[in-house]
């Protein structure tokens, strides 16, 4: 087993939220991200491979910027999240929440990371509701499609989502579709 990272239970997640002023859809939205990542973290071929509490808090905080960066216009929520988290010394939570966006370092065939069953669990959650793929990337591409270049970076970013659904299939016990549709 990997060494025990230290997170902040679900409780102090919460706290956090409120701490930073979350919106009440916004944390609805990381709740059930919560809900997409810990459902595929409880079929691992090796309950070992992720620490369970850092997926759980990385989904919970995977947002914590967002609520600020709407009000401020401010871009990468990602970025300002993961900033937050290494100032309250949690580090491998702002590796996670720097990750959900943009993921950069995905290595197909390494071991699986909490970071990278955030980032599809995200990808699984549009507002609150689980959905396909195809759905999530729709709506992505209406809400924040403003030109062709940003079109073309989020339908682009869908090729490597899939990427992703692959290598956490390849650690699950379960079909990942039948995972979330259960929830």
């Amino acid at each position: 087993m990997k060494s025990i990272i230290p997170v902040p239970t679900e409780e102090e997640c919460f706290a956090i939220m409120k701490r930073f002023n979350m919106l009440d859809n916004i944390i609805r939205h990381s709740v059930q991200v919560m809900h997409v990542a810990m459902a595929l973290t409880e079929n691992l071929r090796d309950p070992d491979s992720v620490q369970p509490g850092l997926v759980r808090a990385g989904a919970l905080l995977h947002d914590i910027a967002k609520t600020r960066t709407i009000g401020s216009k401010e871009l990468r929520h990602d970025m300002i999240g993961g900033q937050i988290m290494r100032e309250m010394g949690y580090d491998a939570i702002a590796d996670i929440v720097e990750s959900h966006v943009v993921f950069e370092g995905f290595r197909p065939d390494g071991e699986l990371e909490a970071r990278e069953l955030v980032f599809y669990a995200d990808k699984r959650v549009m507002h609150e509701t689980i959905v396909s793929i195809d759905d999530r990337v729709d709506d992505l591409v209406e809400r924040y499609g403003m030109n062709e270049r940003i079109v073309k970076l989020i339908t682009d970013n869908k090729n490597f989502v899939l990427e992703v659904e692959r290598k956490i299939q390849g650690f699950l016990t379960r079909d990942i579709d039948e995972i979330v549709s259960g929830l």
